[in-house]
């Protein structure tokens, strides 16, 4: 590999930053810490399948109101995240496990709890987040199970 291959791919410190503070965001998040709040830029875009696009850090505060009621349990298994970033964005790729209406699920076990967070940073702060899974973490869908659920990782 080239040096110039090298530098494209090295992670900058302004990356570093910005990895740090989505991390923070996970942390904060699985520890339902309120101070979550203040990592979301006042501009800040959210969506979450089956809740849409919204807009301010009001809004992560509906959705989480929206969910929580429902989970008894739910955390993020940081150590298998994979990041991608270069400034102002950062990918994150990773699993879930928890429980939900007494029903459990674990990402890379289950058929629910794998998901891509894609976020982006302005100011030090998350202007963007948005999340992308299939909310069906206990897999009760089963019609949309349409290749059966044998013969496959999870």
């Amino acid at each position: 590999m080239s040096a110039e291959a090298d530098d494209k791919t090295a992670l900058t410190a302004q990356d570093a930053r910005n990895i740090e503070l989505v991390q923070q965001y996970f942390r904060k998040g699985d520890a339902m810490d309120p101070e979550i709040i203040k990592l979301f830029h006042p501009e800040l875009q959210f969506y979450f399948p089956k809740f849409g696009i919204g807009r301010g850090p009001n809004t992560f505060l509906r959705f989480v109101s929206g969910i929580s009621g429902q989970m008894e349990a739910f955390g993020h298994r940081m150590e298998t995240f994979l990041y991608v970033a270069r400034d102002p964005y950062v990918v994150v790729e990773g699993t879930t496990m928890g429980k939900i209406e007494g029903k459990k699920w674990e990402g890379g076990k289950t058929p629910g709890g794998r998901f891509a967070n894609v976020f982006e940073i302005r100011d030090n702060l998350i202007k963007r987040c948005h999340i992308y899974l299939d909310p069906d973490y206990t897999s009760e869908d089963e019609p949309r199970f349409r290749w059966s659920r044998e013969g496959r990782e999870w």
